[in-house]
């Protein structure tokens, strides 16, 4: 009789955030300062004497230790002055404020979105399959963005054979996406939030029987009251991020022609995503994504929405009205309209090795959140590039393990986790760069303490380290948004600059 095998479990792992080579945990830019900093001592040694080089190496040391000593986040000293210091800017210019509107401080008058999203532009066309999409043109990164809404089928009652596809499935085509011509990110939006029952009522109003037992209609009308009362409804969306210009330094394409661009190309994106667990995919048309948005700044207005649309009838929102009537950020939050939320970014991706579910309970509704939005920005490197990437990580790892006659254990982990990343993109796999916004909203500003346990309890489960994007929880709100911005192109600074320091 052959003997039953144990089911292999299969684990993920191996992610590694981009570093140039340094000494003293400093990176290109800061070994630089280093040795200008060792030529000034020696300077100042050779024409005043010890004093002045005294003086010149405390001065050096304490410039050096600014870009050494880091908190647990890896945040620089550096990284975190100058945090504060643009926080203290935005409010001395009042630009933590926004008022819309006929009263607002807007000269036209609309509801528009605020901040970096301001000067984005909404456009409605159509696929090679007929249906409608909308594209999201943003000025100030020269990109344009279609959202598609899934339904994922979930891991519930699922093999873990087919979980295995699946994910296997998101690999390849995460890896695909990589290669599309012009494709710069792509990010993934799980939304929960509670459930209003207006489409429950009116699903079963049009299909009561008036001839059906009265027993049996007054426990459809039971159900229609109580089944709403504390469940939540989940809903996914898919951004992809696509430049405007089709080649590198060339100009700018119309929304007109890059519509006809993607409507060919868009039918083929979505059947290759609904092979990864994602359900029945669709391309998500202006009306839908302006409501989407007009709820996240006021959440009061999902009833009413949702109401209308079970009774059939659309809403007629246009872009310049979906932003918020009022809003004000903080610190450490935002209050927009009629709720208090709060972004945090990841800033620790799990280390070891992690199992398909490592973001279930993330992902899934809590009782302490009213609204919880989770999303996974990922930014495409072309294959031309991703094997240079990896090399230079590779020489990066190896250089800091061999500064030193004793390397730490940690170097040594690094160079072997740098090595498999280079064999594996050599054998044909596909290299992004990711990270994770965690955004929770509470209609409550008293539940706001519950909502912050709740994160840290959820995000540590899930072997996130993350803290919140302190001076721009406005920017990150907006960034969680299935909009698809891309961090990078509005940050002041570069972030090869920072990797390098």
């Amino acid at each position: 009789m052959a003997e039953a095998t144990a089911p292999v479990v299969r684990t993920y792992g191996n992610w590694r955030r981009p570093t140039s080579p340094g000494l003293l945990g400093l990176g290109t830019v800061g070994t630089a300062l280093l040795f200008v900093s060792m030529f000034l001592v020696l300077i100042a040694m050779m024409t005043g004497g010890l004093v002045p080089a005294l003086v010149v190496a405390v001065v050096c040391g304490g410039a050096l230790a600014v870009l050494v000593v880091k908190d647990a986040d890896g945040r620089s000293v550096l990284s975190r002055v100058g945090n504060r210091v643009g926080w203290w800017s935005a409010r001395s210019q009042g630009s933590h404020l926004y008022r819309s509107g006929p009263l607002g401080c807007t000269q036209w008058g609309t509801f528009q979105l605020p901040g970096i999203a301001a000067a984005t532009r909404l456009s409605e066309h159509e696929d090679a399959y007929g249906r409608k999409f909308a594209l999201l043109y943003v000025p100030v990164s020269r990109t344009y963005v279609v959202v598609l809404a899934a339904e994922p089928d979930g891991a519930s009652l699922v093999d873990q054979d087919q979980v295995d596809h699946w994910v296997a499935d998101w690999g390849h085509w995460l890896a695909n996406l990589s290669g599309e011509p012009g494709l710069e990110a792509a990010g993934v939006t799980v939304e929960t939030a509670p459930e209003s029952g207006a489409r429950l009522r009116r699903e079963v109003e049009l299909h009561v029987d008036p001839q059906a037992p009265t027993f049996a209609q007054e426990m459809l009308k039971d159900v229609v009251e109580t089944y709403p009362a504390g469940s939540s409804s989940v809903k996914a969306y898919v951004t992809l991020t696509f430049a405007a210009a089709a080649r590198r330094g060339g100009p700018a394409r119309s929304s007109e022609e890059m519509a006809r661009d993607l409507s060919s190309r868009l039918p083929g994106l979505v059947a290759d995503l609904q092979a990864t667990g994602a359900g029945a995919a669709r391309p998500v048309p202006a009306r839908e994504l302006c409501e989407l948005v007009r709820v996240a700044y006021d959440p009061v207005v999902a009833t009413v929405l949702d109401e209308a649309l079970a009774l059939g009838q659309q809403t007629d929102l246009l872009w310049s009205d979906v932003g918020p009537v009022a809003a004000e950020a903080t610190w450490d939050g935002y209050r927009h309209d009629s709720a208090w939320s709060v972004t945090w970014a990841m800033t620790q991706a799990p280390r070891g090795n992690v199992q398909s579910g490592v973001l279930s309970r993330l992902l899934a509704p809590h009782r302490d959140i009213a609204r919880k939005r989770v999303t996974l920005l990922y930014g495409m490197i072309d294959p031309g590039r991703a094997a240079g990437l990896v090399e230079a990580d590779l020489r990066a790892a190896e250089f800091r393990a061999s500064s030193t006659r004793r390397p730490q254990a940690r170097d040594s982990l690094a160079v072997r986790s740098a090595a498999a990343s280079a064999s594996e993109e050599a054998s044909g796999a596909g290299l992004v760069n990711f990270s994770i916004l965690v955004t929770a909203t509470v209609v409550d500003p008293a539940k706001l303490p519950e909502a912050r346990a709740a994160i840290d309890n959820l995000t540590a489960a899930s072997r996130l380290r993350v803290r919140p994007v302190y001076g721009s929880q406005d920017s990150a709100f907006v960034m969680a948004l299935p909009l698809g911005l891309v961090p990078k192109k509005h940050s002041q600074v570069p972030s090869e600059f920072r990797d390098s320091l």
